[in-house]
């Protein structure tokens, strides 16, 4: 199995812990990862904004980067929004020939061009499809024991494409999570927006909505995400939330590849669990 790899920036800042996790989990079940050369900002949510061409631009920048390589591998994105942004612009220059070619002329200034061609996958869709459940469980070290796992899937891994799972009803983690020893936590905020940079601009609101996630997940163990800005909503706000809402809201959210790291008995050098705010010694007493 070989992929192009796209980290983004919030993962070599604010969520180091996903990516490291990440390169480390899909190392040991077999991927072979090769990091885009010289990538850039995919331009996030603040380039549309600026420009819908430019947005467009920063993100083909990436995909032809990889295309010219000529390696024949899928792209996977962790960050949710860079996988939002990449899949856009691949699928949008695909079908659009005028587009292509505005695209394509703005790349042409370091001699780059994108054909489309290149199938951008989000992490969750890489490990719920392409890797064997059982291949999985054969390198499980470290059972979870029964730990419960919500998992929360948020938006823009999920929509508007819709090839890997059901946005309303998703269910790719929960396998996984099954498959480290663990039990699903049972409820339905899974797909909810957790109001991802209105917690900046709008924050009322944001906390609202994360206070809604934090309560349904009353009585798990821990909250899976596959979603920097997701993790950082959820975890980051709780004390904010929790007052609030006028409960106690706190519990640990670490990312789904922290989980499966734990479970393969990884190094702590590769889950970097000590950077999650929100995790605490109960919680890691009841992993060990």
């Amino acid at each position: 199995m070989k992929y192009f790899y796209y980290p983004g920036c919030s993962l070599e800042g604010t969520a180091i812990d996903y990516d490291v996790s990440t390169r480390a989990v899909l190392s040991a079940l077999g991927a072979e990862l090769i990091e885009v050369e010289d990538w850039t900002c995919c331009g996030a949510s603040a380039g549309e904004v600026m420009s819908p061409l430019l947005s467009l631009a920063l993100a083909a920048r990436n995909l032809a980067l990889a295309e010219r390589t000529g390696v024949a591998a899928d792209m996977i994105a962790p960050c949710s929004a860079c996988y939002l942004n990449l899949r856009k612009a691949s699928e949008r220059i695909d079908r659009d020939e005028s587009l292509a070619a505005k695209v394509n002329a703005v790349l042409g200034e370091e001699k780059l061009r994108c054909t489309g061609d290149m199938k951008v996958r989000h992490l969750l869709d890489v490990l719920a499809k392409d890797i064997d459940i059982e291949a999985i469980r054969a390198r499980i070290k470290h059972d979870l024991g029964g730990l419960r796992i919500a998992p929360y899937y948020g938006c823009q891994a999920l929509r508007p494409f819709k090839d890997f799972d059901d946005p309303e009803r998703p269910v790719s983690m929960e396998p996984l999570i099954q498959a480290l020893g663990a039990v699903v936590h049972p409820w339905d905020a899974g797909a909810r927006c957790c109001g991802a940079g209105l917690m900046t601009t709008k924050q009322p609101l944001a906390v609202e909505l994360c206070g809604e996630i934090l309560l349904a997940a009353r009585g798990a163990d821990c909250v899976a995400t596959v979603c920097p800005m997701c993790q950082m909503n959820l975890e980051y706000y709780q004390k904010k939330i929790s007052k609030r809402i006028g409960a106690d809201l706190n519990i640990p959210i670490v990312t789904l590849p922290q989980l499966m790291g734990l479970a393969l008995a990884l190094p702590e050098e590769d889950l970097m669990l000590a950077r999650n705010y929100s995790v605490g010694h109960v919680f890691m007493e009841k992993v060990h």
